[in-house]
């Protein structure tokens, strides 16, 4: 796979990853039947949806998606407390919308974990990610919680 393509690959994973995170979070889903339905249904799978009959989500490179994933299920507590330490006085996890606290999670897993992604990398996925669910001003706070994070963990 060349250089774009993987790219292209592990930014589509990311965003498979926060959707998923977020499913496990409002539905309760064990992580085994996550993954296997993401793996069976989602991750470069054609589109079941008779408006975009014929369309396939982009491939995504999997044992990433697994990773990113995996690692926020079984580092959930240390991540979060990382990110309560960044938020303004007063705020908590409770307080974000749903997806907002996903990315926020996975992206700090990848500062956390993935020492084989570059720092402004990592963030700037991450901001993406953000602007294909909110506008600019919660793409602006992803930045600045995964940039303080980042600051703490990775200096």
């Amino acid at each position: 796979m060349n250089t774009a393509a993987r790219s292209q690959a592990r930014s589509t994973a990311r965003l498979a990853a926060v959707q998923a995170l977020y499913q496990q979070q409002m539905e309760g889903t064990a992580l085994n039947r996550l993954l296997d339905e993401f793996h069976q249904h989602r991750l470069g799978r054609e589109v079941d949806d008779e408006d975009h009959e014929g369309e396939v989500f982009a491939d995504a490179e999997v044992d990433f998606f697994d990773d990113l994933v995996r690692g926020v299920d079984a580092r959930r507590d240390e991540i979060d407390e990382l990110l309560v330490a960044k938020l303004a006085q007063g705020w908590t996890l409770a307080r974000l919308d749903k997806t907002m606290l996903q990315i926020l999670r996975a992206g700090t897993y990848e500062l956390l974990a993935r020492a084989d992604v570059p720092t402004a990398s990592a963030i700037s996925e991450y901001v993406d990610v953000a602007k294909a669910f909110f506008d600019d001003r919660e793409a602006k706070f992803v930045n600045g919680i995964l940039d303080a994070v980042a600051k703490e963990i990775r200096s």
